[in-house]
């Protein structure tokens, strides 16, 4: 069997070397991190290292620091009127009509404390949207959650001017920096956020570790979800995976070091497929083109073709994409995201996304443009056949 063309970096990337050491590493150790023992000081340390290598990353204090199983539990954690950042908690939750469905779905916020700000068309957060709801709170401290960039089309979010507004009307922001972290810049200090999550498997590491990080150390939330042993410092109970905490911040740390040349390199290869895509067919729908975007994400219609169909021919052809976002896979409905951005029904059911990481090559992108080309002419052919039938039966 031919090696397939792996371009779907932005549903998981694929786990580099270092981490896979950390692990191995870190899985020849017996003992648990909250034993008092040497074998389980010398895991505390394992994972005490690791959440420093984290921490020191994103700019923040390693007691600032949580945990987590995931970059959706993160969220869900964070995201509730009894996190309290500056000794308060919050009345209303403001979002990004764009965020992923772990923030829209998973907050905690009663559903009339909950408002959705306005995307513009190019897929970022409309500033002035912002403003007017801020403007209308009458007192109440607002919480914002904002992407640092789109899983979907990759469009970068004015994170730091939207920070500005909020701690102006005296509220805080939550960056759901999942996508971002390790291909643009993401910091406590460039991005002026409150709080960041970040999760492993999107840079390098493993699934089933990310980290809820916290600029003030001080910060609390009132009201955790997993309760029982007193690990994270009562924020989230039950025994840490060590290995997968470690593989993600070797992962972290490689992206961190390698991402402005890998920037340049990915930027690239997805011009480069941009333009042979509207080479191609010049109609062709490029999402999220008028924003600054990730480096490594492309999302793409061609007109009059539906992306599933086109996804299962890809895939035959030995190429993974997706259609939007992996993380609602099997979804009917079209992309809340691209409806945002007011993109019709019609346009956004063909839409693709095309994400590369790390592992990507430029023959990926010639086996993907290669395939893509097979795919369209294949439905195509279908739908001519389809018409000469219906015109018959006529």
């Amino acid at each position: 069997m031919t090696a397939r063309a792996y371009l779907d970096h932005n549903a998981t990337t694929p786990l580099r070397a270092v981490a896979r050491a950390a692990m191995l590493r870190a899985f020849d150790q017996p003992g648990n991190a909250s034993s008092a023992h040497a074998e389980g000081r010398a895991v505390r340390a394992l994972l005490e290292d690791a959440r420093a290598q984290v921490a020191g990353a994103l700019g923040g204090p390693a007691a600032g620091v949580v945990l987590t199983s995931g970059g959706t539990e993160a969220l869900n954690l964070v995201l509730t009127p009894t996190l309290e950042i500056g000794g308060r908690g919050f009345d209303v939750l403001l979002t990004g009509a764009g965020e992923h469905p772990a923030v829209l779905a998973g907050h905690r916020f009663a559903p009339e404390r909950a408002k959705t700000v306005a995307l513009m068309p190019s897929g970022a957060l409309d500033l002035d949207a912002l403003a007017a709801a801020l403007a209308g709170l009458q007192g109440a401290r607002p919480l914002l959650a904002l992407q640092a960039a789109n899983n979907e089309t990759g469009a970068v979010q004015p994170v730091a001017a939207a920070a500005a507004l909020v701690h102006q009307a005296g509220g805080a922001l939550v960056c759901d920096a999942v996508q971002g972290a390790g291909k643009i810049p993401v910091s406590f200090a460039g991005l002026e956020a409150d709080a960041l999550v970040v999760s492993g498997h999107k840079f390098g590491g493993p699934v089933g570790a990310a980290a809820l990080c916290f600029r003030e150390e001080a910060s609390h939330i009132g009201d955790v979800m997993i309760r029982g042993g007193g690990q994270e410092r009562g924020a989230r109970a039950g025994t840490q995976n060590v290995a997968a905490v470690c593989g993600m911040a070797a992962a972290l740390a490689e992206a961190e070091g390698a991402r402005e040349e890998e920037s340049i390199r990915l930027a690239a290869l997805r011009d480069g497929l941009e333009a042979e895509i509207l080479r191609r067919d010049p109609q062709a729908a490029i999402f999220g083109r008028e924003a600054a975007r990730l480096p490594n994400t492309l999302a793409f219609a061609l007109p009059g073709m539906e992306a599933q169909l086109l996804l299962i021919r890809l895939d035959v052809e030995g190429v993974a994409v997706s259609a939007g976002s992996a993380c609602a896979a099997g979804k009917t409905k079209p992309s809340h995201v691209l409806a945002a951005m007011g993109v019709s029904p019609e346009l956004a059911g063909g839409a693709l996304r095309v994400s590369l990481g790390w592992s990507s090559t430029q023959a990926d992108c010639a086996r993907f443009l290669s395939a893509l080309d097979d795919a369209a002419a294949a439905l195509r052919a279908r739908a001519s056949r389809q018409a000469s039938k219906q015109a018959s039966a006529c």
